[in-house]
């Protein structure tokens, strides 16, 4: 089995009982393999799964689970689906995008790292914000039809009367 499925099945697998185990371990390693990649934003991470799962102390499939997380951040995606402990890995950030999807996933323990200000300064966080709220709002596709406006489905009756009724 490869290791981004061992991962699949381990997300899938939680219960009540484990899930806030997994969940403190899991956001731990985040936590630590983040700060240590954004204390050097312009150097690539490489290596392969197993020697960088040693490196930040996790555990290998766990370290699959970042690299699912931040896949979607990186110049280069992964095709994660063969990975295992020898697959070579190669990770160059886009800090504005990670910065994005961090606020996209609610993960204020990773948005809230102190090197953020360093690499995109306080303007830029709040600007990616702004653009990251904006990207929410749900904007109407067509001009809402008024209840006294003639109904879309060409009856000739009101909305209110037509289609529009409760």
């Amino acid at each position: 089995m490869t290791l981004f499925k061992e991962w699949t099945k381990l997300i899938e697998g939680q219960t009540r009982e484990t899930f806030d185990a997994f969940w403190k371990e899991y956001s731990e390693a985040e936590t630590k393999i983040y700060s240590d990649i954004l204390d050097h934003p312009e150097e690539p991470v490489d290596g392969t799964l197993g020697e960088l799962a040693e490196k930040y102390e996790v555990r290998p499939v766990i370290f699959m689970g970042f690299l699912d997380g931040i896949n979607e951040s990186i110049k280069e995606k992964n095709e994660l689906d063969g990975f295992d402990e020898s697959t070579p890995v190669h990770l160059e950030i886009v800090p504005e995008t990670l910065f994005f999807n961090m606020l996209k996933a609610d993960a204020e323990y990773l948005y809230g790292l102190p090197q953020w200000v360093d690499i995109l300064g306080e303007e830029r966080m709040t600007e990616i914000a702004k653009e990251y709220k904006a990207s929410k709002t749900v904007r109407r596709q067509s001009p809402k039809i008024g209840r006294n406006d003639p109904c879309p489905c060409g009856s000739g009756k009101k909305y209110k009367h037509c289609c529009g009724r409760n």
